[in-house]
């Protein structure tokens, strides 16, 4: 993917997203030891960047296309994105969610429009009844994190950071499909000044820290995370562009979780994700890595159950 895709991908979602703030905490930044910024994609429309990929992705469809609408599996966050993403497009969503999938996500879903076929909460039951429905619509299936156009949208967020800090030595991100991490990658390699990427990932999920030691796609045998948006694996497309331009893979413990996700939201003022706060609990782990660097944090969202809190 050319820097041009990124730029032209930018201007072409730009009247359909927000451009989220970016935030920082003196208190953060003194429990951290370094001095780190957020770019709070909780604020996105929908609460989180997964905004950007899909209405990228619904964009680039042909008329026809839109006509018969859009399909995808998704466990929470790339569900409401695309729902709500058709809808502003005028396109109807199918949404294929595991039954495991938290209330306040499905809620969400029928509120931006989109119809929600439930299956059970396995990979390959959300792949084979996504493939039912987009051989009986003939809607065309999008990928909430291995499509190229949803990867390029992803990428802008990192793109709009680094247009009011061009400076950051590291931006660190968390990883589930690997579409987030693909896309801020890619932007920070073309828009930033010698800016490495970081990858954070909870140690009950870390098939994409063990895809980087082996050369190859690895899987989870489990998936007993509190961090519910990073129970995804690597793709075709994600996992090259990782292997070619992410620095490492920082894992954290469920207990760092809470702690980073806690730590936010009672001195931010600002709700976060379980998925979000993995990015900074691994700076609060690897004080080391990260010190005396000036360090962005992609807040990937902000959509969590008030009822089923883990604090």
């Amino acid at each position: 993917m050319q820097k041009k895709q990124l730029i032209e991908c930018h201007q072409r979602i730009t009247p359909f997203i927000h451009r989220t703030p970016v935030l920082t905490s003196h208190l953060l930044n003194k429990i951290a030891g370094v001095e780190v910024f957020f770019k709070c994609e909780n604020f996105q429309r929908m609460g989180a960047y997964k905004m950007r990929g899909a209405t990228n992705a619904i964009l680039q469809l042909t008329k026809e296309q839109k006509g018969k609408g859009v399909v995808t599996h998704s466990s929470g966050n790339f569900a409401q994105a695309l729902s709500l993403a058709a809808k502003s497009l005028g396109v109807k969503a199918y949404i294929v969610m595991p039954s495991s999938a938290p209330r306040v996500k499905k809620e969400a879903v029928k509120e931006y429009g989109g119809y929600i076929i439930e299956c059970a909460p396995t990979l390959q039951a959300r792949q084979a009844m996504a493939k039912k429905i987009e051989d009986e619509k003939g809607a065309t299936f999008i990928h909430p994190s291995n499509d190229l156009d949803v990867i390029a949208g992803q990428g802008t967020a990192c793109m709009e950071l680094l247009q009011e800090h061009p400076d950051f030595d590291i931006v660190v991100v968390p990883v589930g499909g690997g579409g987030l991490i693909a896309g801020t990658a890619l932007a920070a390699h073309y828009f930033g000044d010698d800016c490495t990427v970081i990858g954070a990932e909870p140690f009950e999920v870390d098939d994409a820290y063990r895809s980087l030691k082996s050369g190859k796609i690895e899987s989870n045998d489990t998936t007993n995370t509190i961090a519910d948006g990073l129970k995804t694996e690597l793709g075709d497309n994600t996992f090259p562009l990782i292997q070619k331009y992410v620095e490492g893979i920082v894992r954290v413990g469920e207990d760092e979780i809470i702690a980073a996700m806690k730590l936010v939201w009672e001195r931010m003022k600002i709700i976060i994700e379980p998925s979000s706060a993995v990015a900074f609990a691994a700076v609060l782990r690897e004080k080391e890595l990260f010190k005396n660097k000036k360090v962005g944090i992609i807040i990937s969202g902000g959509n969590v159950d008030l009822k089923n809190l883990p604090f």
